[in-house]
């Protein structure tokens, strides 16, 4: 039985497949070098098109890139810069990442009361993720938000929670939800 179990347990580590590894967030600097043009070195997006990344939680990160590698989810870029990675490169990097801070202000005059009622659960009234498998939306262009909801809507990009959120909303309740994010200060300490 224990020769069956080393057999199955080593065939996965050679698969890919195994535990999770261990992230190494210096190293993830290293990678996040090729993703500093669109993403920033700290995860402050340089390009209205690319999400901030900084401060995001771990495992969504890891997730998202996971998916462009395996073909899951397509972009154009995206799917070209993950296949290069390797499962520790990804690891790395989402670790180096998730190490930042992210914080978020809500404007003056702006009461939380009004945040978007279906986002609040995952994303959080100011839009730093209360959920390990979301990302954070504090900050982010609203036309970003906007092709990411109608892609989910659309049937374009697909989640268990998401998919059905969007399926429900109106354009005019998504430009809504993504005006909302996009007021939000947005603010990522770098590491110590």
């Amino acid at each position: 039985m224990r020769l069956s179990v080393l057999f199955v347990l080593g065939g996965l580590a050679l698969a890919g497949g195994g535990p999770a590894l261990a992230e190494d967030p210096e190293a993830g600097r290293q990678v996040a070098n090729m993703c500093r043009t669109c993403h920033g070195l700290d995860g402050y997006a340089q390009v209205p098109i690319a999400p901030h990344i900084g401060g995001e939680p771990k495992e969504y990160i890891e997730a998202q890139l996971m998916a462009f590698k395996t073909g899951a989810r397509e972009h154009e870029i995206m799917s070209v810069v993950s296949t290069s990675l390797s499962a520790q490169q990804i690891s790395d990097v989402a670790a180096w990442y998730a190490a930042h801070v992210a914080t978020a202000t809500l404007p003056d005059g702006v009461s939380a009361a009004d945040a978007p009622v279906a986002c609040v659960s995952c994303h959080g009234v100011d839009g730093i993720s209360v959920a390990l498998n979301a990302p954070n939306l504090a900050g982010e262009v609203n036309i970003y938000i906007d092709t990411q909801l109608k892609a989910f809507r659309s049937g374009k990009r697909r989640h268990a929670i998401m998919s059905e959120i969007a399926a429900e909303m109106t354009d005019e309740e998504i430009r809504a939800a993504a005006d909302w994010y996009a007021r939000i200060r947005l603010d990522i300490a770098p590491i110590e």
